[in-house]
């Protein structure tokens, strides 16, 4: 039984700064959550507590106080309150992940292959958003280092511009050497957007994440059912905490893919009943992180080795800040 819990605020450095499309950091508050039994001090936790500025539907003012009274609540009950924390997923992942560890009294939180250090999990490798002559930098760097999966986020340069970084790529690999996926985060306008889908659609791109802003289901459902190339919902899902929701938002947009994050989706808890439904309507996934640090990263990742997915998935994040915490990842090729 977990008797004391004790929160630790940290600010993570970025190795260099990372474009998104909202905005560059720099920097990453943190929240680690670290439980114990007073009786037994060699058995403890950790868990990663990382709401996104901005984008997390739980990034809200007097977060750490938040936190401080869920915990207090997990120690005077022994029990985690998950559905009183279906609104807050990024502290859910982190209750979550501390309690796996403690169970667990290790950093192995499964019994899977890849836990076991026997097998990789095929990932792809990032493009960030930067001027054109970086990106494209940053492409030739990921193919010299074996990737098969490359994926860019647009929506920060101009639009010609990066159809002509796709082009690069497609002139030197075929889309059964090299696929691509893009991640728009919602930057194009519905009026726009099918027009520009079109013209990614010819050069063989596997799918584009969140072509428009989240929110507007129907005008979503239009363009998945006319698109030329399949699209993935991220950002759609976050704040969509309970499963009635989820359901209805598979039901109505219909789309090809959906993308999921613990930190933002609901833990493993959330990521579970999205699974679930996504393969009761015929809709594929893979997992993501979200610029956690390794402690979230591992628990993600040996997540995901739960599963049997044969697509790439979006780990690897947790290798971005100068002053990470150690961790047995690594990635080798195009696999963590």
């Amino acid at each position: 039984m977990i008797y004391k819990i004790q929160v630790q605020p940290r600010l993570l450095h970025f190795h260099q700064p990372a474009g998104t499309s909202r905005g560059v950091y720099t920097t990453r508050k943190v929240w680690y959550i670290r439980v114990s039994s007073p009786s037994h001090p060699e058995v403890w936790g950790v868990g990663e507590c990382a709401p996104l500025p901005a984008l997390s539907c739980d990034d809200l003012p007097g977060y750490e106080e938040l936190l401080q009274q869920f915990c207090s609540e997990w120690v005077e009950t022994g029990i985690i309150p998950y559905e009183k924390l279906r609104p807050y997923p990024s502290i859910l992942f982190g209750m979550e992940t501390a309690l796996k560890q403690y169970e667990a009294q290790s950093f192995r939180l499964w019994d899977t292959p890849f836990s076991e250090g026997l097998q990789g999990i095929p990932i792809n490798g990032l493009i960030w958003m930067q001027d054109y002559t970086h990106m494209l930098e940053q492409i030739k760097q990921k193919i010299a280092s074996g990737f098969k999966c490359i994926k860019v986020k647009i929506g920060a340069i101009r639009f010609e511009e990066e159809l002509a970084l796709l082009r690069y790529i497609r002139q030197h690999f075929t889309a059964s050497d090299i696929a691509i996926r893009v991640d728009a985060n919602g930057a194009f306008t519905v009026e726009e957007a099918f027009t520009k889908l079109e013209q990614l659609a010819g050069l063989d791109i596997h799918s584009i994440e969140q072509p428009i802003r989240a929110g507007q289901w129907n005008e979503m459902a239009e363009l998945v059912a006319m698109s030329p190339l399949p699209i993935a919902l991220d950002e759609e899902l976050i704040g969509i905490n309970d499963p009635a929701g989820k359901r209805k938002l598979l039901e109505t947009i219909r789309p090809h893919y959906i993308i999921l994050k613990p930190s933002l989706h609901g833990g493993f808890l959330g990521g579970n009943e999205w699974i679930e439904l996504a393969e009761a309507n015929a809709v594929d996934w893979w997992i993501t992180s979200a610029l956690e640090s390794n402690i979230g990263l591992n628990a993600i990742a040996q997540w995901c080795g739960t599963f049997s997915n044969p697509l790439p998935q979006g780990l690897g994040t947790g290798m971005l800040y100068t002053d990470n915490i150690p961790m047995p990842l690594a990635i080798r090729k195009d696999r963590l």
